[in-house]
């Protein structure tokens, strides 16, 4: 052992915790830098915007056609300052989105149920399944004449139409989720003397969660897209509305911006969706 070692004596605390945090700041800025294929969808992005900016500032593209970032930019501003038709941006927004997350709520709500009672019950699914494959591809724009007629022109017939594109999908992939549950843990829950009840809350739906959270996400993507359909039911307000209202001024920007906020809004949705999943399904994708 050599004299340096002996009069080094041990690390002192101050200098340990030193050391842990510095280790514990380098795991953050690790955890934090995205990874190769974030980095790889940032820079595909920024390409993608550069391009079209100077598709516009280079006159490749008439800018009325499609107007580049920077003169959608402008517009936001535009619009975050006195709105848009007497109604400010962020209203449009929050119209749009709560039209939607009631819709989402209640197909949700009414949605899963019935598809997991249709997997598991095939009488059930006799009954319901005729109607729920029969609307399900039925482009939801046709309905408008009768929801106009059903409903009226009030924020009904707009919840309606969304609702009825979530609720089929929900539907659907609920069921698809009940009949995938492996028989045989059902039929041996049952052997170890399972009530119906236990079946269904420590069987059936944890192993359907994960099918039913993925139909959910797919089903709020499709309902979302029905938005501009609902919004064109004497809508005054909303994205859907400030869109097709912006194309009939040929103001590209402004519907451009629509466009944007509409994909950043579903995409939030989206998120929450998969936040949620991770959080409530924490098995998912995990071997049986």
């Amino acid at each position: 052992m050599s004299l340096e070692s002996l009069s080094a004596g041990p690390a002192l605390p101050e200098q340990a915790g030193r050391t842990r945090h510095r280790a514990g700041w380098r795991l953050a800025v690790g955890r934090a830098w995205p990874g190769p294929k974030a980095r790889i969808s940032l820079a595909a992005v920024a390409l993608v915007l550069t391009l079209w900016q100077l598709s516009g500032s280079l006159r490749w593209i008439d800018p009325l056609l499609l107007p580049p970032p920077s003169e959608i930019w402008v517009a936001a501003q535009e619009l975050l300052q006195s709105g848009y038709r007497q109604t400010p941006l962020w209203q449009h927004v929050a119209i749009s989105a709560g039209r939607a997350v009631a819709a989402f709520v209640v197909a949700i709500a009414v949605g899963v149920p019935l598809g997991l009672g249709m997997g598991r019950w095939p009488t059930l699914a006799a009954v319901f399944d005729p109607f729920v494959q029969f609307l399900r591809p039925l482009p939801k724009i046709a309905l408008i004449p009768l929801v106009i007629v059903w409903f009226g022109i009030g924020e009904g017939a707009k919840f309606f139409l969304i609702f009825i594109s979530s609720f089929l999908s929900i539907v659907v992939g609920a069921a698809a989720a009940a009949q995938g549950v492996s028989q045989a843990r059902i039929r041996a829950a049952q052997t170890l003397g399972a009530s119906p009840r236990q079946v269904f809350s420590h069987v059936l739906l944890p192993d359907a969660l994960p099918g039913i959270f993925t139909s959910v996400r797919l089903s709020v993507g499709i309902g979302w897209t029905s938005l501009i359909a609902a919004e064109m039911v004497a809508a005054n307000a909303g994205l859907g509305w400030m869109v097709i209202n912006a194309g009939t001024y040929l103001r590209t920007d402004v519907v451009l911006l629509g466009i944007v906020l509409l994909g950043l809004t579903g995409y939030l949705f989206d998120a929450l969706l998969l936040l949620a999943q991770r959080r409530l399904v924490p098995w998912a994708g995990r071997d049986a």
